[in-house]
C-alpha cells in the first residue's frame, strides 16, 4: 500500500458521495467493518438492484461475502479482485477497492463531460451568428435568379410545343430508310476517323516538338557549362592591368589624405584670417572713436581759448586810467597791448589733426 493509493482512494469516495468520512488511519490495522461497508456501497452504486449478504459476523460469512463481491464485479464490471488481499481489510485491500472506485469515478467525469457538452449545445442553438449566414443568403439569392430565368426558358419552350409536337409526330411516323441511315453513319465514321487522324498527327507533333525542345535544353546546358568554365578561369586569372590600378589606387589614397590635411589646413588658416579681420575692425573701429573724442576734445578747448582771450581783452579795456589829457595823447604815449594770439593754439590743432590723420592712413594699409 502506498500513500498516494489511499489518499486517491479517500478523494474518489468523497468526489462519489460516500456519506461516511474515510480517514487515511482507518486503514493501518485490519477493519473489516469498514471494508465490508465499502464494498456494499459501491455494488449499489454501480447496481442499485444487486442485493448482497451483509452479515459478516462469522469466518464463513465474511468468506461468503467476499466472494459474493468478488464474482458479481467479474460478471456485470468485469473487474478482477484479489480475494486475500480483500479479506485482510487492510492497506492491501485498499488497491483492490481502488480499481472499482475508479471506474465509477471515471463514469461520474464522463457524464460530468457529456452533459456539459450537451448545455453547450442547447445554447448555441438558440445563438443566431449573421456573419455564418451571408454566405447561405448570396446563394439563396443565386438560386432564386437562376429558379427565374430557367422558368422563363421552360415557359418559352412549352410556348414552341405546339409546333415541335408536329414535326416530332412526322418524324417518327417517317419510315426508316436503310440507305439514309447507312450514308448518316457512314458520315460520322468518317469524322471520327478524320478526328482520329487530326489527333493522332497532333500526337506525333507533340513528340517532335518534345524531342527538338529536348535538343535545345541540351544545347543550352553546354552553353551554360562553358560559361561557367569561361567564368572560373577568368576569375583565377589576375588581369594584366591590376598592378597598374592597385598602384593607381594607393597613390589616389595618399592624394586625398594630401587633400584632406590642405583643406582642413586651408580651413584652419580662413578661420584666423577670419579672426584677424575682425581684431584690425574693432582696433580700427576703436581708433575712430579715439580720434572721434580728441577732436571733439580739442575743438571745446579752441572754444574754451576763444572765449578766455575775449573776457581779456574786455577786461583790460575797462583797466585803463582816466588823465586829463586827450584820448589821443594818451594813446600815443600808451605802450601797445599785446594781443591774445588765436594763431599759436589753431596751429597746435592742424599739426594734431594731420598726425591722427596719418596714423588712420597707417591703421587702414595695415587691415588692407
Amino acid at each position: 500500500m502506498s500513500f498516494r493509493d489511499l489518499r486517491n482512494f479517500t478523494e474518489m469516495m468523497r468526489a462519489l458521495g460516500y456519506p461516511r468520512l474515510i480517514s487515511m488511519e482507518n486503514f493501518r490495522s485490519p477493519n473489516f467493518t469498514l471494508v465490508a461497508e465499502i464494498l456494499v456501497w459501491l455494488v449499489k452504486r454501480y447496481e442499485p438492484q444487486m442485493d448482497i449478504p451483509s452479515d459478516v459476523d462469522s469466518e464463513s460469512d465474511r468468506v461468503f461475502f467476499i466472494k459474493a463481491v468478488a464474482q458479481f464485479m467479474a460478471t456485470k464490471a468485469h473487474i478482477k479482485l484479489n480475494t486475500k488481499r480483500l479479506y485482510q481489510a487492510d492497506g492491501y485491500a485498499v488497491k483492490e477497492m481502488l480499481k472499482i472506485t475508479s471506474v465509477l469515478y471515471s463514469a461520474m467525469k464522463t457524464k460530468e463531460m457529456a452533459s456539459g457538452d450537451k448545455l453547450e449545445e442547447d445554447s448555441s442553438k438558440f445563438k443566431f451568428d449573421l456573419g455564418s449566414k451571408i454566405a447561405d443568403l448570396k446563394a439563396a439569392r443565386q438560386l432564386a435568379s437562376e429558379i427565374t430565368s430557367k422558368g422563363a426558358t421552360l415557359y418559352d419552350l412549352l410556348g414552341k410545343e405546339v409546333d415541335l409536337r408536329e414535326m416530332r409526330t412526322a418524324a417518327i411516323a417517317r419510315p426508316l430508310e436503310i440507305n439514309e441511315t447507312e450514308k448518316a453513319l457512314r458520315a460520322a465514321i468518317k469524322d471520327v476517323l478524320e478526328n482520329v487522324q487530326r489527333t493522332t498527327d497532333m500526337l506525333n507533333n507533340v513528340s517532335l516538338d518534345e524531342s527538338s525542345l529536348e535538343a535545345k535544353i541540351d544545347k543550352k546546358k553546354q552553353e551554360l557549362e562553358r560559361n561557367q568554365k569561361r567564368l572560373q578561369t577568368l576569375q583565377s586569372v589576375r588581369p594584366a592591368f591590376m598592378d597598374e590600378y592597385e598602384k593607381i589606387e594607393e597613390d589616389l589614397q595618399r592624394q586625398y589624405e594630401i587633400y584632406v590635411e590642405k583643406f582642413r589646413n586651408l580651413s584652419f588658416l580662413e578661420q584666423q584670417l577670419e579672426d584677424y579681420h575682425r581684431l584690425e575692425q574693432e582696433r580700427f573701429e576703436e581708433a575712430e572713436n579715439s580720434l572721434r573724442m580728441m577732436q571733439h576734445k580739442l575743438r571745446e578747448e579752441e572754444r574754451c581759448l576763444v572765449k578766455s582771450g575775449a573776457a581779456k581783452d574786455e577786461d583790460s579795456d575797462m583797466d585803463i586810467p582816466e588823465d586829463e589829457g586827450s584820448d589821443s595823447d594818451i594813446e600815443e604815449h600808451r605802450p601797445s597791448k599785446p594781443r591774445p594770439g588765436r594763431n599759436g593754439p589753431m596751429a597746435e590743432l592742424g599739426l594734431w589733426v594731420q598726425c591722427m590723420e596719418t596714423v588712420k592712413r597707417r591703421i587702414l594699409r595695415t587691415a588692407k
